[in-house]
């Protein structure tokens, strides 16, 4: 049976909205990394410096058991395997960017191992830090590709370890937001730092390359353009929002972790065009700064991270601050309370929710456990303790995992995080999420 530890995703990178849409899926690879790669073989570039920290790439044979067996580590040559040696390539250009931009070792600052894991789970659509590993999943090959492709999500995902060891914001409300934000800020300077582009030629994607080439998509999130990246018939409109005028009070993906986080998203993409130059020595200096000088609380909303990256800004303060007030905030050190994380919405017979994950989608299916076509899903259901299950002690939900809901006979939804699932309970949820696609 599957353990606790087989399923310890952290800071995902699917938001539930997404994975209401589809049950499977990934975006074209980044173009202009495309090219790149096409026009120097892999194997004659020159190798990208990186800091102290070693580095081991795992292989989960599409199984959830973590690590997986070792099959690449820092100074070993390419496997010919592509989500080995792309999730490589990302954390050796990831750590430089860290060692060389902002003077810190490894996502700890003490030249912590980076721990990675690919090929996880059967058409695993996400990627997520699980506090010890960064784990990347295939995509289903029908709307999402290898989660290891753009670079700028592994990127995405050790911005979570970082947070995670500077300021600690809670994954919800606007906390959660502040902190999708966070690594996709990051995300976009190690993306710019690959390219070479300064803070006013970059496309500020997040996650060009995650959808197959049939979805109607550009990337995941438009950091420049909050809710433009994608518009697809069956994914629907990108649904992110840039303005507080338009902020999304929800129950759904912890608070509306990967719908708000565009507000500081468009911030700081506002805020490196402004100041000029390389977004890693301009707005990035200012935000980690913010994030490391002790003025964020775990809580903190968006006012009060405003007030500290003007703090932080020097020279550029006010460049810092007008950028915050075209998105609809005002810097303020008392700030106001985080909005609430998610709460509970009755359903009946038997139903699954699934919400967070990197894309931020929200899935859900319900069943009938009477009806002949469940076949022995009843007795799974009652192997999982479904119909008695209590919401666990400590429900903190992680970074970029799943959020998964079980209401059973019109019942409150009990909310377990991903990595609190027992074996017979995922397996529960994945048979019931596999209905919304029409399958058993």
């Amino acid at each position: 049976m599957t353990t606790s530890r087989d399923l310890q995703p952290r800071c995902t990178f699917i938001p539930p909205w997404l994975a209401d849409r589809v049950a499977s899926a990934q975006v074209p690879v980044d173009r202009e990394l495309r090219a790149a790669r096409a026009a120097a073989d892999r194997s004659a570039r020159p190798a990208l410096a990186g800091g102290t920290a070693a580095w081991t790439v795992h292989d989960a044979g599409s199984t959830t058991r973590l690590p997986g067996t070792p099959v690449r580590s820092a100074g070993q040559p390419a496997t010919g395997d592509e989500a080995v040696d792309e999730a490589a390539d990302g954390v050796t250009a990831t750590l430089a960017m860290w060692a060389e931009g902002f003077g810190r070792d490894s996502f700890d600052g003490a030249g912590a191992p980076v721990s990675l894991t690919v090929h996880y789970g059967a058409d695993y659509d996400n990627a997520f830090w699980d506090g010890t590993q960064l784990v990347f999943g295939d995509g289903d090959g029908r709307v999402f590709d290898r989660f290891t492709k753009p670079v700028d999500v592994l990127a995405h995902e050790l911005g979570h370890a970082v947070v995670e060891h500077t300021c600690d914001l809670a994954y919800e409300g606007q906390s959660g937001a502040l902190n999708e934000s966070v690594a996709d800020a990051f995300a976009s300077c190690l993306k710019q730092r690959v390219l070479g582009q300064d803070a006013a030629a970059g496309d500020w994607l997040i996650g060009e390359g995650i959808f197959r080439p049939s979805v109607q998509a550009r990337a995941l999130r438009d950091m420049a353009a909050p809710g433009t990246a994608y518009d697809d018939p069956e994914l629907g409109a990108d649904p992110q929002v840039g303005h507080m005028d338009d902020y999304v009070d929800t129950t759904d993906d912890n608070g509306g972790v990967h719908l708000n986080s565009g507000i500081p998203n468009k911030a700081f993409q506002l805020a490196a065009v402004a100041i000029g130059g390389t977004s890693v020595e301009g707005a990035g200096q200012v935000w980690y700064a913010a994030l490391t000088g002790g003025a964020v609380s775990s809580t903190a909303d968006f006012a009060q991270f405003a007030a500290a990256t003007v703090a932080a800004a020097g020279e550029h303060a006010d460049a810092v601050a007008q950028a915050w007030a075209q998105v609809g905030v005002e810097p303020s050190a008392a700030g106001g309370a985080s909005r609430p994380g998610p709460d509970g919405s009755a359903a009946r017979t038997l139903r699954v929710e699934r919400s967070g994950g990197f894309a931020g989608r929200t899935q859900s299916a319900e069943v009938d456990l009477d009806d002949p076509a469940a076949g022995d899903l009843r007795g799974l259901v009652d192997e999982a303790g479904i119909a008695t299950l209590r919401a666990p002690a400590d429900p903190t939900p992680k970074p970029d995992m799943f959020v998964y809901g079980f209401c059973v006979d019109g019942g409150d939804v009990v909310r377990v995080p991903e990595h609190l699932l027992t074996g017979a309970q995922a397996e529960v949820a994945r048979r019931v999420l596999r209905t919304a696609d029409g399958t058993r």
